[in-house]
């Protein structure tokens, strides 16, 4: 989360009261508070890196997403204030694979900044603190940044393309190595360091560096890169045959996000009238592996903040399942799963104290 985390360093008073907010590379001073735009299903780690820093001061425009599970570039438009310093908008959800449009997000802001939206604001007092005078100069701000962690091996990944400034990316995610990470930061910005010691990678995190990691980290890019087009046009055929099956064969199944925005190895659906820890455990008996959402939410019984985002009542969030599909799965791995999940849903139906009626 250095990317959102750490952009500004936020000055206190000795009561610990917000004086000034910093910014590297900027003529931003002396402003109270500053403002940064997200998405309310985003991933938590940039959730909670912005609740953390509405503590601090900094003020949170939590965007709503459409039903479909995509953000509305007008929305994000109609959202930029003067003061907002970093907007972050993930690339493709991790629970619902819904894809968002970045390229088209950019263009709003780069059409802010160049309006004059985006000028950076300055407050001048007089000797007992009240406003005198409203300053404006010009500025970089906001910042674009998207947790792509889902992205490489299926999208697009080219930042100048996409118009970001900042994107994050992780390696478990494309078959590398777990425990490393990339942040891309355009050139010109300089960020703060979360942890303090060494001037290992340019001074922002000490430590020694984990070279097998980086280098598997590179590798596992380059074959996500190589294999991207090939390996999607399989995976969607796939994806989508699952998606038939699952809402023809199985009654009151819902699926959750956009049929046709998703990421080719996505599936995520609701099914009613049958509690999803249950589903996870009775397929992992069969050999089956898959969630209810996230893998970092995992240890957490509470529903889905991504499904709720997205305007589905807490029974669909309680019911939902999330199917990854990956280099190995085969037609007849799905096939397998609609040999043993109906008959595990019916046999969960019979106790369940609810029937849900549905309401897309």
């Amino acid at each position: 989360t250095g990317g959102v985390r750490k952009l500004t360093s936020l000055r206190t008073d000795e009561e610990g009261n917000p004086t000034e907010a910093k910014f590297p590379n900027s003529s931003l001073s002396s402003v109270s508070r500053s403002h940064i735009i997200t998405t309310k299903f985003e991933h938590h780690a940039v959730l909670n890196s912005c609740k953390q820093l509405e503590k601090e001061g900094f003020e949170v425009t939590y965007l709503d997403v459409g039903k479909d599970g995509v953000v509305n570039p007008k929305d994000v438009a109609k959202a930029l204030r003067p003061e907002t310093i970093l907007v972050s908008i993930m690339y493709a959800n991790n629970e619902i694979g819904t894809v968002q449009p970045i390229r088209e997000i950019a263009k709003v802001i780069r059409i802010f900044k160049k309006n004059g939206g985006g000028k950076s604001l300055s407050l001048r007092t007089d000797e007992e603190g009240n406003p005198t005078e409203r300053k404006f100069s010009s500025s970089v701000f906001p910042y674009f940044h998207t947790d792509a962690c889902q992205a490489p091996g299926y999208l697009d990944i080219n930042v100048e393309r996409l118009g970001v400034d900042l994107m994050t990316i992780n390696g478990s995610k494309i078959y590398g190595p777990k425990g490393i990470g990339l942040l891309y930061a355009k050139n010109g910005i300089k960020l703060e360091p979360l942890l303090y010691g060494g001037e290992q990678e340019r001074k922002l995190r000490p430590g020694t560096e984990n070279v097998p990691a980086i280098v598997g980290l590179a590798e596992a890019l380059k074959i996500a890169d190589q294999d991207r087009e090939k390996e999607s046009m399989r995976l969607v055929k796939l994806r989508d045959y699952f998606i038939g099956r699952l809402l023809g064969e199985i009654p009151k199944t819902v699926l959750n996000g956009h049929s046709a925005e998703r990421l080719p190895n996505n599936i995520n659906v609701s099914i009613l009238d049958a509690e999803g820890e249950s589903i996870v455990l009775y397929l992992d008996e069969a050999g089956v592996a898959c969630s209810t959402g996230s893998a970092c939410t995992s240890e957490s019984l509470e529903p889905s903040h991504v499904i709720l985002a997205i305007g589905k009542p807490h029974a669909y969030a309680h019911g939902a399942m999330r199917f990854s599909l990956g280099r190995s799965t085969t037609k007849k791995d799905i096939d397998y799963v609609m040999k043993v999940l109906p008959d595990i849903i019916k046999k969960l139906r019979m106790f369940s104290p609810v029937n849900i009626k549905i309401n897309c």
